[in-house]
């Protein structure tokens, strides 16, 4: 059985060596132009050569978005650039305008190419066109079904690439005007104002300051509030379709949601890849995508066409039942203590729990804080803060801390 490539979002250095401890076969990331994420931290081109370094040493492949769509001024020194990206190795490119891959061609810039979400490739036909163009991949888009996705596998020899997990917008492949419309962002040049998902009400035009719900609450509504994509227990149907690709949106989500969502779906692969007639999904895993930040989840187009229930009418707001604590950054063995580097506010007495790639999450209590200068605190409040905190059991750098949060 062919194993898929689990690909995992990197919108930083530090996301991207997360993405591959935690399991990813290859990241995808952005430089500071050209892409579709300028909200996310994105790479210069010193810190895209140590992840190239840093992935290539780790057995993982890396990908860089070029993904926008250009206008004239946009195309200003993206040949140096694309030339640049060669020169540091990366595996492929992802773009959507047909525009760069002629200029790729011209210059004679030899990078794989996959064509982005964002060509919106919803049929064979348009996939072997492609093709013939000289493109290795297609990143499907999100409204094929996986009766469409299989045909388009049997018609077709290229790669093929699905999103398994992550957010999705009204125009879902990604191609969105709204936002340029009432907002002045162009979400294809990477500046997306999330206009989708505000909140409407309906005005008639003979009765101004009247205002309507869409729908019946009277606090108005998200019209165009898609719920976010999920198929962890749809591991075996995503398998039976041959695509050879799995990929987790999210370059702009933290490091918390990263290192979950990527090690949540490895486990889930390798058991079923390991055992498929006794595979059997495991409700724990489910649970484990609760905790990042999310909106409720939906299985999107994968085997029928979304309604109503796969929208959130009410609230565009995330769900957040876990705080990002921190990060391990050193093991003393000596004192069974845990360096962290702090992200959200310790308290001595904390119930905390640790997740490490291919580890168990166990529960730690801190009995005590060391501060940075030596002191012992009753708290840490401080982003970044180095503290000390004693572990039941050893840790590495890059484990996560995460708590649960009080009942509100």
């Amino acid at each position: 059985m062919k194993k898929p490539e689990l690909l995992a979002p990197a919108g930083n250095l530090e996301k991207l060596k997360l993405a591959i401890l935690y399991g990813a076969d290859a990241v995808y990331c952005g430089g500071h132009n050209y892409g579709l994420r300028e909200g996310a931290d994105n790479f210069s081109l010193e810190e895209l050569k140590e992840a190239v370094e840093f992935s290539h040493n780790n057995d993982s492949k890396i990908y860089v978005t070029v993904n926008m769509i250009p206008h004239n001024d946009d195309l200003i020194g993206i040949e140096e650039y694309l030339q640049q990206l060669e020169d540091i190795g990366v595996d492929a490119l992802i773009i959507s305008d047909p525009g760069i891959l002629r200029i790729l061609q011209l210059e004679g810039i030899e990078i794989p190419v996959h064509l982005s979400t964002q060509a919106n490739a919803v049929n064979w036909a348009s996939i072997s066109f492609w093709q013939e163009q000289g493109v290795e991949r297609i990143i499907l888009a999100r409204e094929l079904s996986k009766d469409e996705i299989m045909e388009i596998k049997d018609k077709s020899s290229i790669s093929l690439e699905m999103f398994i997990h992550g957010a999705m917008c009204i125009s879902y492949s990604g191609r969105c005007l709204l936002s340029n419309y009432m907002a002045n962002r162009d979400a294809n040049r990477g500046r997306c104002a999330h206009s989708c998902r505000w909140q409407y009400y309906l005005m008639e035009e003979q009765r101004p300051g009247e205002y309507y719900p869409i729908y019946e609450d009277e606090s108005g509504t998200h019209i165009m509030n898609s719920k976010d994509l999920c198929l962890i227990n749809e591991i075996p149907d995503i398998i039976e379709t041959g695509v050879d690709s799995l990929k987790i949106e999210g370059r702009m989500k933290s490091l918390h949601y990263v290192s979950t969502v990527t090690s949540v779906y490895r486990k889930a692969l390798d058991t079923y890849l390991l055992d498929p007639q006794n595979y059997v999904f495991k409700e724990e895993w489910l649970a484990e995508l609760r905790k990042v930040s999310h909106r409720d989840y939906t299985t999107g187009f994968f085997h029928r066409k979304p309604s109503a229930g796969d929208h959130n009418y009410q609230s565009s707001a995330y769900q957040r039942s876990y705080d990002f604590m921190g990060m391990v950054r050193q093991y003393l063995p000596e004192e069974s203590e845990a360096v962290i580097e702090v992200r959200h506010k310790f308290f001595k007495g904390d119930l905390i729990e640790i997740m490490g790639p291919g580890i168990k999450s166990f529960l730690n209590k801190i009995d005590y804080i060391i501060s940075e200068d030596g002191e012992m605190v009753n708290e840490a409040p401080h982003p970044k803060e180095l503290i000390r905190i004693p572990v039941s059991r050893p840790v590495k750098p890059y484990y996560i801390l995460r708590r649960e949060k009080a009942d509100e």
